[in-house]
């Protein structure tokens, strides 16, 4: 019975993608109380002001790139960045005013001209933002990166999603198909319907547990990350990039600038 073949498939999709996901939610868990335990800390040496810095706020939104993107950003709004609708950056003022920009300026190279897509790259994987990376992981605020191969909580929450659809597709090929055996439509959506109910029933204590569903940022930083925007003393525009990244710029060619391929 093709049926049969059919719901073996459609379990081990569901079983796989639920075995990620519960694996990812005990990495995850398990990665924070590690770095709380090593640093000591636990995040509470941020309790007294409770504040996060824009960097730190980008970082924990987006990981290195939107820290790339904060600073690129700022440093156009400074007019020391010229960036282009067409994808291309060229830099006016060759003076930076912190690390961020040093690492920004140095991406782009002593032509003081560069495609903005490799800029952020480089700039991404420079040494201030790997320490600032360390300080927030140090702080119990970030979740720790074991390596660029690891599966987030997100990334098995949608494949769970994937496998669920999958498993309702198979049921209705398995429905449509003229049976050899005599099985009834009613009991061969029953087989169909028990993976499906494992793949939602994971998916719902997930989002119980877990959600939202964060690549960088503790529960700790993630309590912080609310209060970042409405800090008083902070740019709007730019805390607003910081937590959303640049769908958040209110000017159509800095988007551009971010979006052109």
């Amino acid at each position: 019975m093709f049926s049969v073949l059919l719901l073996l498939l459609a379990w081990c999709a569901a079983g796989t993608a639920c075995a990620r996901l519960c694996l990812a939610a005990v990495r995850a868990a398990t990665a924070v109380v590690t770095s709380a335990e090593a640093s000591g800390s636990g995040g509470r040496e941020r309790e007294p002001g409770g504040e996060l810095t824009l960097y730190e706020a980008a970082f924990l939104s987006g990981g290195p790139t939107r820290v790339v993107d904060l600073t690129l950003v700022s440093m156009a709004r400074g007019r020391r960045l010229l960036l282009a609708h067409t994808g291309w950056v060229t830099v006016v003022d060759p003076e930076p005013e912190d690390e961020w920009e040093r690492s920004v300026l140095g991406a782009i190279g002593p032509q003081g001209q560069s495609r903005l897509a490799p800029v952020r790259r480089a700039a991404a994987a420079a040494d201030a933002v790997r320490g600032l990376a360390d300080r927030l992981v140090g702080a119990g605020l970030a979740v720790p990166d074991g390596g660029g191969g690891r599966t987030t909580v997100a990334e098995a929450a949608r494949q769970v999603r994937v496998a669920a659809a999958a498993v309702v597709a198979l049921g209705l090929v398995a429905l449509l198909m003229p049976e050899d055996g005599g099985a009834e439509d009613w009991l061969v959506a029953l087989w169909f319907a028990l993976p499906l109910l494992l793949a939602l029933g994971c998916l719902a204590i997930t989002r119980v547990e877990a959600h939202p569903y964060a690549r960088w940022a503790s529960p700790t930083g993630q309590r912080l990350l609310a209060a970042a925007v409405a800090a008083e003393g902070v740019d709007r525009e730019l805390a607003l990039v910081a937590v959303r990244g640049t769908r958040a710029l209110e000017e159509p060619g800095l988007r551009a600038a971010f979006t052109h391929r």
